[in-house]
């Protein structure tokens, strides 16, 4: 288990400016309060609207240098309310360093970062915190091979998440609901779907932008595209998958090559494989290099697992099959 505070992560790149001339002045104006915890606050902010078109490797880099920068302030004293802020920005931190890595593919650093975050989560205090942790951590298991983890962790965060309407409240409760579907569980699945609408329909406008820490209209149709691919109902799921791609940036790169995928599967499932098939590969191959790995990989690989073994030989799968191996 990492250790909490967790012990300085490798920097991956280095942009702290020298101090300015007013340092002092201002630490003798706010005595008790770490003059960078402001800027952490902003940067934890800045890190919640994703990628916005840069390769994750970049955005990962940058999370660890500015996590880097809050770990000093966590081994010492602080006032009550101080740690608390200090702990909630370590969480927001700590899992979006988490989902980079998740998406990266690297999923053992992965949950050693969620395992930070939730600590972070637990001792600031903020319940919504953790239980937005917990439903980010679900993600883990359920994007590779492991639904019923997923399922007991996205059961946990609902269960911290309470039945108030709140972003981390719904994501659980689409998460949860993507794993009870691979885990052919129908029904909890559809009514897990049901609970996710109900809480989208009354979140308050604070908790729907479209950033990694709220949970916008966006977010949830790429949930429910998922969830309703899994279930083979295709209608369904390419509602989502149109409402979703209308209301992603041209930058959001890996979403929309997911929500192509989960198309792709719907092709599938109702019966052209072909075209499934081309359309994945046409997808992949548009894609940046850095993006052609983890998640992305993942899920098209789920898609040439699912096709039978007798069209293997078909010039389209082995297409496929190369693309995801290379």
């Amino acid at each position: 288990m990492a250790r909490w505070p967790p012990a300085s992560p490798h920097r991956q790149s280095s942009r702290s400016p020298p101090p300015g001339p007013t340092t002092h002045v201002d630490q003798t104006l706010s005595p008790g309060i770490p003059q960078d915890l402001a800027d952490l606050e902003a940067a934890a902010e800045s890190y919640g609207y994703g990628y916005r078109g840069q390769a994750p490797t970049r955005v990962l880099a940058d999370l660890v240098t500015d996590f880097t920068t809050l770990r000093p302030l966590l081994t010492v004293p602080q006032p009550a309310p101080v740690r608390a802020r200090l702990c909630r920005t370590a969480g927001q931190m700590a899992g979006m360093t988490a989902i980079v890595l998740h998406d990266l593919g690297s999923r053992r650093e992965s949950r050693a970062w969620f395992a930070t975050a939730a600590r972070a989560a637990a001792e600031s205090g903020d319940p919504q915190l953790h239980a937005w942790v917990l439903a980010r951590e679900a993600m883990v298991p359920l994007n590779y091979g492991a639904p019923k983890a997923a399922a007991d962790l996205a059961d946990q965060a609902r269960h911290a998440a309470g039945t108030r309407p709140t972003a981390a409240a719904a994501l659980a409760a689409a998460v949860a609901a993507r794993a009870y579907a691979l885990n052919h569980q129908s029904e909890h699945a559809r009514q897990a779907l049901t609970a996710a609408d109900a809480l989208m329909d009354r979140l308050p406008a604070s908790e729907r932008s479209d950033t990694w820490l709220t949970y916008g209209e966006q977010k949830h149709h790429v949930h429910l595209s998922h969830a309703f691919t899994t279930l083979g109902d295709t209608r369904r799921a390419q509602e989502s998958q149109q409402r979703a791609l209308e209301l992603s940036a041209p930058t959001s790169t890996m979403t929309r090559t997911l929500l192509t995928i989960d198309g792709a599967a719907c092709s599938h499932h109702d019966g052209d494989t072909e075209q499934a098939c081309r359309r994945t590969v046409a997808a992949l191959t548009a894609l940046p290099v850095d993006y052609r790995t983890g998640l992305v990989r993942r899920r098209a690989l789920d898609l040439y697992e699912a096709i039978p073994a007798q069209h293997h030989r078909e010039p389209a799968v082995q297409a496929l099959r190369d693309v995801v191996a290379g």
